[in-house]
């Protein structure tokens, strides 16, 4: 799926910067690095790692990461989905879920979300969820070989006291009906 979706995911995926000038190079991480990463973070309590299915499919990844306690008790949340779901309610379902389990069982207070100002999709998934924009973090990341603006969208739990995926499912549904 990633050979499938390397094109179509490249301009939103993380990138590795140039080293600095004095500084160790750094490789992009091999696949087996990579879970042996999650798995530490997430013993650790500083990060949720999810694998998205749709109809019985890998159909993408979500993270919540950067888990702070204390008295920020949040998050930020990173996700990707396969070009051959992509529209289809996927991944708002997929965030709604993550972060009503955030909030109800993990007991975090906020979650971030950061996106390229042109991730026009992206952007379209946390909108539909009714996350608050707060504004623009410059060069925020290091994406497709550049230093990338993002804008940054949050959520507290008190602004879905009934939960996000329900949330989510009354905006699909419509209006009530008289």
């Amino acid at each position: 799926m990633n050979r499938r979706n390397r094109e179509w995911l490249r301009p939103w995926e993380a990138t590795i910067p140039p080293p600095a000038p004095a500084g160790p190079v750094a490789q992009r991480p091999t696949y087996r690095q990579m879970v042996r990463h999650l798995r530490s973070e997430a013993n650790a309590g500083r990060m949720l790692p999810f694998v998205i299915e749709y109809r019985g499919q890998l159909a993408g990844q979500l993270t919540v990461a950067g888990i702070t306690w204390g008295s920020m008790c949040s998050g930020h949340v990173g996700y990707w989905v396969d070009r051959e779901v992509a529209g289809r309610g996927v991944m708002p379902t997929a965030v709604a879920l993550a972060v009503d389990h955030c909030f109800r069982t993990v007991g975090l207070h906020r979650i971030e979300v950061c996106i390229r100002p042109e991730n026009g999709p992206s952007r379209r998934v946390v909108e539909k969820l009714g996350f608050r924009e707060e504004g623009l973090r410059p060069r925020y990341l290091h994406i497709d070989g550049g230093w990338r603006d993002h804008l940054v969208y949050a959520l507290t739990a008190e602004e879905v006291p009934g939960g996000l995926l329900d949330r989510w499912h009354q905006a699909r549904s419509g209006p009530p009906r008289k």
